[in-house]
């Protein structure tokens, strides 16, 4: 018997560790999750849709903000930059010749009117000076001086009229006019950065810098308003979605740390819970496995504390502890 007492106890050794190691096992289902990286993608598109012109990026690019994506056809809307631009000039000048008041030529003719009525006044003058003599010896009729002081009148007030002509050619045009002129104008423009923004519409910019993650259209297909022709991935921009089962629910808070582990990773990387859903849904197929078989799960998301050193793709399957 006592023979046979060292093979017992190493027997009983045995089990025991196969025990703590099936212990140890069976705490690592119970505290681990399954789940993928996601990606924050940003769909580029534009308002108005139309015929694709240019695609200036591919697939896997790196690119940098502020660079040109796309761009489509831009003949209607260069048209009403161009009419805009046009009217714009066209209202300027409108305002303009309204602050300069008449043309060189216009007031050389008011001159030349105003010399001649002098010129007829100053006859005027002399004859009814004469006529007014002879009244007094008698040697023409009172009518005939009340004629003759009667043009003279006539003459003196066409010269004072020119005269005024004159000061009022030299100028701007009243208040009023100038108030509506310059309205005018500001219409003009208003509506002239209107169909510049909708030029500048047609064509698709680079918001940071990011990875080309797909292009949807090719040059030469038409794309309607508001969808989506490049995917863009910027830097750091991912998250951690993983999903418990409702009985688990209660362990994990917003705000709490857990821990990413995938396969080669080494070290697990360090995440924030940043969103749990209020809902239960089906575990996912992508993430479905013998050791995620529960049919309802809650998704959770949580974000690197480190998204400049993340090392994991979109799509990577992970495992995440507390």
């Amino acid at each position: 018997m006592k023979q046979h007492l060292p093979k017992i106890l190493v027997a009983l050794a045995v089990i025991a560790g196969g025990l703590i190691t099936m212990m140890l096992y069976s705490g690592e289902e119970e505290t681990g999750w399954f789940g993928y990286v996601e990606g924050e993608y940003i769909l580029v598109g534009l308002p108005a849709g139309g015929d694709l012109v240019t695609l200036n990026v591919r697939r896997g690019d790196q690119i940098k903000g502020g660079a040109a994506l796309f761009s489509l056809e831009v003949t209607e809307e260069a048209a009403a930059v161009r009419e805009a631009e046009a009217n714009v000039t066209q209202q300027l000048a409108i305002r303009d010749n309204l602050l300069k008041g008449l043309r060189d030529s216009e007031i050389d003719a008011i001159l030349a009117k105003k010399e001649q009525a002098t010129a007829e006044e100053e006859l005027a003058r002399l004859t009814l000076k004469r006529r007014e003599e002879l009244l007094l010896t008698d040697n023409t009729s009172k009518q005939a001086a009340d004629e003759a002081r009667a043009a003279y009148d006539r003459a003196k007030g066409q010269v004072e009229e020119l005269e005024a002509r004159l000061v009022t050619a030299n100028l701007p045009a009243r208040e009023d006019e100038i108030a509506g002129a310059n309205a005018a104008i500001e219409r003009a423009r208003a509506a002239l950065e209107q169909y510049r923004f909708r030029l500048s519409k047609r064509a698709g910019v680079a918001p940071m810098d990011a990875l080309v993650f797909e292009t949807f259209y090719r040059v030469g297909e038409f794309v309607p308003a508001t969808k989506g022709v490049i995917s863009l991935l910027p830097e750091n921009k991912v998250k951690i979605r993983f999903f418990i089962p409702e009985a688990d629910l209660s362990s994990i808070s917003y705000g709490q740390g857990v821990v990413i582990n995938c396969d080669g990773c080494g070290v697990g990387v360090a995440a924030t819970v940043t969103y749990i859903s209020p809902q239960a849904e089906f575990t996912p197929p992508v993430i479905y496995s013998e050791k995620a078989r529960q049919k309802l799960v809650f998704m959770i998301e949580a974000y690197p504390d480190n998204p400049e050193g993340f090392p994991l793709k979109p799509g990577q399957p992970v495992e995440i502890k507390k």
